[in-house]
């Protein structure tokens, strides 16, 4: 079994609603993910993929995609709150705006990106960790081993 990680960043802003500290105001960060998968190399000789776990090209447009693309210089806030309001007027403004139905928080943000990875990486490429950088250095991680049911 192999291990491969790719690191993506991309710029998004959030409000904790509800919350009592600074960060109930709107206010953004660099993200750093961290992706890791793992997987048996291909071992067949006459496959262009031969030695590869998955190709790391594939794996850019797997998380482009599905996430990147989606949260990259968005606003993200929670549907269930007060936020909504703020959320329409970005978006009556022509600001994208995200909506997670829960706090858009990095652990949370880490549970949805991992529902959606473990669902769009190919069968034979399996989701072990994630770490999502908040700032330079604070950061959370999902790991595989820790959220099996």
């Amino acid at each position: 079994m192999i291990l491969l990680t790719k690191i993506f960043r991309f710029e998004t802003a959030h409000a904790l609603a509800g919350y009592t500290g600074k960060c109930k105001n709107v206010h953004g960060h660099s993200y750093q993910l961290h992706v890791t998968v793992s997987g048996i190399p291909e071992k067949n000789e006459n496959s262009p993929t031969y030695g590869m776990v998955i190709d790391f090209g594939d794996l850019k447009e797997i998380v482009n995609k599905n996430i990147i693309t989606i949260f990259d210089h968005a606003t993200v806030l929670n549907e269930n709150s007060s936020s909504i309001t703020l959320g329409k007027y970005l978006e009556e403004n022509n600001h994208r705006v995200v909506y997670m139905q829960t706090q858009p928080t990095c652990e949370n943000m880490l549970y949805y990106f991992a529902e959606i990875l473990e669902q769009k990486l190919p069968n034979h490429v399996r989701l072990e960790k994630l770490k999502l950088f908040e700032t330079e250095n604070s950061y959370g991680e999902w790991i595989r081993k820790d959220n099996i049911q």
